[in-house]
């Protein structure tokens, strides 16, 4: 399921997330989400999350 749905998300949700600078390469990074940063409903690149590792990064796959 794609992350761009900001209801679809949840904290404690496990996800894939590309942060900032991986990006151009599309490298992804999987986590749990420990707080949903983006406040609008939906965004075209997917909802902005911190995962508990700390990472920051926008939501590209559900699990």
């Amino acid at each position: 399921m794609a992350g761009t749905n900001r209801q679809d998300i949840k904290q404690g949700s496990k996800v894939k997330v590309v942060q900032k600078q991986d990006q151009r390469s599309g490298k992804l990074t999987e986590g749990v989400v420990d707080r949903i940063l983006t406040n609008s409903a939906t965004h075209p690149h997917g909802i902005k999350v911190k995962l508990e590792s700390g990472v920051v990064g926008r939501v590209k796959e559900i699990m």
